[in-house]
């Protein structure tokens, strides 16, 4: 593991046509133990307050409940944006981070909340980018927020070649 990638984006490269077809992934730890993150663009029809209580005061009302991965999907990831960074129970990149939920309710922007995670054993992710499986790019705290199709925008921002990639019809025989 040469450095750890928390705080990156993993950008699901074109050829990926498994449950990670065109996801965008925040990476919220990366040790050499393994890596752990949440899929950004994908939202599912329950809001928060349906699904989780606890948080629906911290959330907008229509707030949903996004999907983070195949990884024990009756987890619940809940990323804020802080106004003071020092209060997230993790620190992931910029004013974001994991809300603890041992901690009193934090002084938050904005909050996401996600059922489940992405997850790789030791050495996995790595390996699975050095095949070429991910693009990896700098986050933006902005990037969790965001509506619209993230990964399309994600290969624009990342420029050159990449922004050919990223007008790629969802369905490639459409073409």
């Amino acid at each position: 593991m040469a450095k750890s990638l928390r705080g990156q984006l993993l950008i699901a490269a074109p050829s990926l046509f498994d449950y990670f077809r065109r996801t965008v992934i925040l990476v919220i730890e990366h040790t050499e133990e393994g890596a752990m993150g949440v899929v950004l663009n994908r939202p599912s029809d329950t809001t928060v307050a349906e699904a989780v209580s606890a948080l629906a005061e911290l959330a907008d009302a229509d707030e949903v409940v996004r999907v983070g991965g195949p990884v024990s999907p009756e987890a619940v990831v809940a990323l804020g944006d802080f106004e003071d960074p020092d209060d997230a129970g993790t620190g992931v990149v910029g004013s974001l981070g994991l809300i603890d939920p041992d901690a009193p309710d934090p002084a938050l922007r904005r909050l996401r909340v996600y059922a489940g995670y992405a997850g790789w054993g030791p050495g996995q992710l790595d390996g699975e980018i050095e095949e070429g499986a991910w693009i990896v790019d700098s986050a933006d705290p902005e990037d969790p927020f965001k509506d619209g199709d993230l990964w399309a925008e994600a290969l624009q921002r990342k420029g050159g070649a990449y922004s050919l990639l990223a007008t790629m019809p969802s369905d490639p025989s459409l073409n």
